[in-house]
Order: C-alpha cells, then structure tokens, then sequence
C-alpha cells in the first residue's frame, strides 16, 4: 500500500546532506520510502496532508530515559542531601530490594516509552536507574520492555544493564564502590541470553545490544567478557564514562588506571563503542586532539560520543566542545538520559553551550546538530537506512506542527522550530511506515490513566529513598520543596 504525506515543509537527503523542500511530499510502501520531493505521479493508496508542519527523519536518542525518575530528583542538591540519594553500605549489605514488582516495573517502561514516541523519537536506546532494583536490571525486565517496545512501535536497541559493583556511601560518610562479581557475571549471562531472545524475534524493530552501566561500577573481567561477547557477536556497547572526574579517582584505586587505559587493555576500545557523554575531555586543550591525546584516541577507534546536551548543562557540565570533538573525526549522536526526552530542547542548549565554551557566535550550527541527532545517530548504529529521507530509506518519519500562534512566524522552519518550539510539538510519527503518533496520541495507550499510575509510582519510589538513607531521612528531607509548605488552619483559611 502506497502512502502519501504532504506538509508546507519537509526536509529530505540528496545523498550527502539534509535538503529543505517547500510544499514537499513524502510516499512510503511497506516500511521503505519511494519518494520525496514534489508533485508525485505515482500511485497513492492513503494520503494526509499536514498543512503547516515540518516532516522530518525520525528523531535517533542512543541514551534514552526508561524510567519517571532521572534528574527531576538529583540535578540540584547540597552534597550532603545528594550523599542520601545513594545506597548506604547497611542497604548494599543487609537490606536490598526491587522498589517495584515486576507489573509496576512494566508499567514505569510503558509510561517511559509513550514519552520517548510523544516527543518525535522513532529509534531508541534505553538508559534507566538501577538505584530502585535489588541490583540491576534482569532478562525478563527486558524481555517485557521489548514487548512493550513492539507493541507502541518503536525501534529499540536494547538489553539489560549489568554491573558488578554499586556506589555506596558508608557509615563514615565515605562514597565508595562495593562489588559483587557474580552479580556481574550473571547480569551479562542475561544481556547473552537477550540478544538471543531478540534474534530469535526476528524483528527488526528489536536489536539485542550490550549495555554496561558506569564503568567504574565494571571490574576488568567483566569488561573483558563484555568486549569478548560484542566482538563474537559484532555487538553494539554502550559505556557511560568520561562523565565525571570521579570515574578515574575510583579507578585508579581500584585498578590503578584510568578510564582510556581500561578501555584499551580491556578490549573495549575493539568493539563497536558508543560513550555517554564525553564531558571530561577538555577539547580546547591542543594536546587533546594531538597524536595519543583523548580526542585522537577516541576518533582513532571509531567510537561514537553520545551527546546529551540538556542534561549536562542541568549538572553544570558541557561538551568541550561539540566543534572539537567533531573536528577531530568522531561521530557525534545525541541521547536525552533525562526527562523530558525531547532532542529539539537539547539541540537548542548544545547549540548555546558549544558558543558559551568557544566564545563565539558561529559555532554550534543547528545544521550540525540536528544531523547528530539523526545522521549520526544512524552511524553510531552501522544502519546507512535511518536518519534520513530518501528513496530505499527506512520510513522513520517525525512530523511537527509550526502551526500555533504561540510558534511565532517562520524564519527557517528547523530554526524556528529549535528556537522557539520543543518536540511537544510532535503529532505524527511513523516507524517502519507504520503509524505510531497519531495526532498526538498513542493509539490503544491511555495516556490519561498512565499519568495517573506514573505518578503513584513514582511517589512511592521517591518515599524509598528514604530506606537507602545512610541516615534514614524522611523525603522532605531529602528532596525538599522549592518554598515550603504552608500550614493554613481551617479557621484562617475561612476567612
């Protein structure tokens, strides 16, 4: 069945860069692209004309938040506060457990995917806390995550976290990692025994990949195994390092190198790696890009730095810079690792950081952005089909309304959008020509119901905080509100 999408702008590929076309239609049949330019002669089955709406290539986020929790809670805390956002060592020892049962956790991916598909995302990989697991995530978790992904239709690549050790902080106050090797082991036992599950699919909306947790929670055995596994399997890695002067304090006392050295004399740096976020390299620094220096290294082996722009300004970081990193010949993508999962507002925070690091106006161009968002995200995934409209192209399609008053007029319309807009302006997606937004809503998902629950469980995984506590502090305590309280008796309130 041939589909025909029309919209007073679309932006299309020529082959080597991303096109503007005014009055611009898009056909798709099956899960491919036949055409995009204008005036299509051919045959047409289903027509819809968007009228004063961007089409664009689905948005690709490669760090993208599966929970209701991340950042809301722990962007900006005292350290004292944010010292009671981690386990203590009693909680590590003697008292773990899940916060939610396994219908509850199932519920908390749902209300995370619609948030991924309401904001324009198409292709995904998942990032979630593990702080409310007994350890980490499990195979079955994921397994009902990928059935949960099919069913809303997206295009995921996934598998369960794994790690072998927690942050913790003990009784001194000291912050600490403590490890547990089997548990390790046992979670990448299930991160091998997934992408089994999702070949076994045979969907090509699930790719198994392996997803490690923060390096510094590895041992070197597990990241040896990791890159042993992703190389027999030719196997997509993501590693969230380079985020935190913390990571190479806790390594060097632990292994006595830092994180680049580990990547190297693990394996990792042989494998198809993609790295979270990138923040502690300072690109400015002349020795960076040199022979040997970071940004060489990295470029060097091929990884792909995911760029989560929104979220590193909100904990007072920033890529330094995107420029250098690219200049330096990495492939750059962009994942959200925070809500709202929303690229178009990280686009236009990395834009205005990358200018704020280099001091200048012409610096962070949007052009560069948004094909981080697409084209390279395509790249970090090996799939040359996605990230771009064309004919042959996978027809992964977001559509966005600059229709209301509150948009303002339009310059560029991606310029417009950025600047002035957010990707709640989403109401059309398609994956794999299949339509998965429709008018901004989620067909068969109530959307108001899952608010509903999204909010009771996240109100009681906030009170579990609390049982983590090294001091046992009560919520208010350690999340407390932005004015407080007000106590009004009855009479008062009378009058």
């Amino acid at each position: 069945m041939y589909k025909k999408i029309s919209a007073r702008y679309v932006l299309g590929f020529d082959g080597t860069r991303h096109t503007l076309i005014e009055d611009g239609e898009v056909v798709f049949e099956g899960d491919s692209i036949v055409f995009v330019g204008r005036n299509y002669g051919g045959p047409v089955d289903e027509e819809r004309h968007y009228g004063q709406s961007l089409v664009m290539p689905g948005l690709i986020d490669l760090d993208a938040l599966a929970d209701i929790d991340h950042l809301i809670l722990d962007s900006w805390p005292s350290p004292d506060v944010a010292a009671g956002h981690l386990w203590s060592e009693d909680y590590f020892t003697n008292r773990r457990r899940d916060v939610f049962t396994p219908s509850e956790r199932a519920t908390v991916r749902e209300f995370a995917l619609a948030q991924l598909a309401l904001h324009g995302i198409t292709t995904y990989m998942p990032i979630a806390s593990e702080i409310h697991s007994s350890w980490a995530e499990g195979l079955d978790e994921l397994v009902d995550m990928a059935e949960t992904s099919r069913r809303i239709g997206l295009r995921g690549y996934l598998g369960p976290a794994y790690r072998s050790g927690v942050h913790v902080i003990t009784a001194a106050g000291d912050r600490q990692v403590h490890f547990d090797e089997a548990r390790g082991l046992a979670g990448l036992r299930d991160a091998e025994r997934f992408m089994d599950y999702a070949a076994g699919l045979a969907d090509p909306l699930v790719t198994g990949a392996l997803l490690p947790c923060r390096i510094e929670t590895l041992s070197e055995d597990l990241m040896r195994e990791t890159a042993r596994i992703a190389r027999e399997r030719d196997a997509l890695v993501r590693l969230h390092c380079l985020q935190s002067p913390l990571e190479d304090e806790l390594l060097q006392h632990s292994t006595g190198r830092g994180v680049l050295e580990l990547l190297e004399s693990t394996g990792l740096f042989g494998t198809r790696l993609l790295i979270p976020h990138g923040v502690v390299i300072n690109g400015k620094d002349p020795a960076a890009s040199a022979p040997g220096g970071p940004l060489d290294t990295l470029a060097r082996h091929g990884v792909s730095i995911v760029h989560c722009p929104l979220t590193s300004f909100r904990y007072q970081k920033q890529l330094v810079s995107f420029d250098r990193f690219r200049q330096a010949g990495i492939n750059i993508c962009l994942g959200t690792d925070s809500f709202p999962p929303d690229l178009v507002r990280g686009m236009d925070a990395g834009m205005h950081l990358t200018r704020l690091v280099e001091g200048r106006p012409d610096v962070g161009a949007l052009a560069d952005y948004f094909d981080a968002a697409t084209l390279g995200g395509a790249r970090a995934l090996g799939r040359a089909d996605l990230g771009r409209l064309a004919p042959g192209m996978q027809a992964d399609i977001t559509v966005v309304s600059l229709a209301n008053f509150g948009d303002g007029v339009v310059e560029d319309p991606l310029r417009t959008l950025v600047l002035n807009g957010t990707a709640r302006q989403v109401t059309d997606t398609f994956v794999a020509g299949r339509a998965v937004v429709v008018g901004g809503a989620l067909p068969g998902i109530d959307l108001d119901a899952l608010r509903v629950e999204g909010q009771r469980l996240f109100d009681g995984m906030r009170a579990a905080y609390s049982v983590r506590d090294v001091q046992l502090r009560e919520p208010d305590e350690l999340f407390p509100p932005t004015y407080p309280r007000a106590e009004i008796s009855q009479s008062v309130a009378a009058r």
